[in-house]
């Protein structure tokens, strides 16, 4: 594979949570839009919970983010996917990473559960999301 073949090949993220109803969804959102083209984000949950947060919907919709079809999902339902970069965004998740078919780069980067807060704790967790775990994306894939 030459260079440019490189470029235009989308990298798959996989970001793992525990329930897969705020920061995971959040990230899965943000990724396929800031890294549209570049990154395939795919997220999973290790206890998935039966529904995304309100207010994790309510904090991608004031970011002119979509938020149509989410829904969570169990780390099974991911794990015949080609993964290239595994991100765990709780610990409970980076504890409980599964092993995958073949070795898997991984990043752990913590953040805030804001589930059962009020709107401007999503819309703070969104926005270091952002801030915070795109850049080491872009970076961990050399992007």
């Amino acid at each position: 594979m030459n260079d440019a073949q490189k470029m235009t090949t989308q990298k798959t993220v996989l970001i793992l949570c525990t329930g897969n109803s705020c920061r995971s969804q959040m990230a899965e959102v943000i990724f396929n839009h800031d890294l549209a083209g570049k990154v395939r984000a795919l997220s999973a949950g290790t206890h998935p919970q039966p529904k995304v947060a309100d207010g994790a919907i309510e904090a991608l919709k004031r970011a002119g983010l979509p938020t149509d079809g989410l829904y969570p999902k169990d780390m099974d339902a991911v794990m015949n996917e080609a993964i290239d970069l595994v991100v765990t965004v709780c610990d409970n998740a980076k504890e409980n990473c599964p092993i995958f078919p073949k070795p898997v780069p991984r990043i752990h980067m913590a953040f805030h559960d804001p589930h059962g807060e009020p709107l401007e704790s999503f819309v703070q967790v969104r926005d270091d999301i952002r801030a915070r775990l795109v850049p080491a994306i872009r970076e961990a894939l050399g992007l």
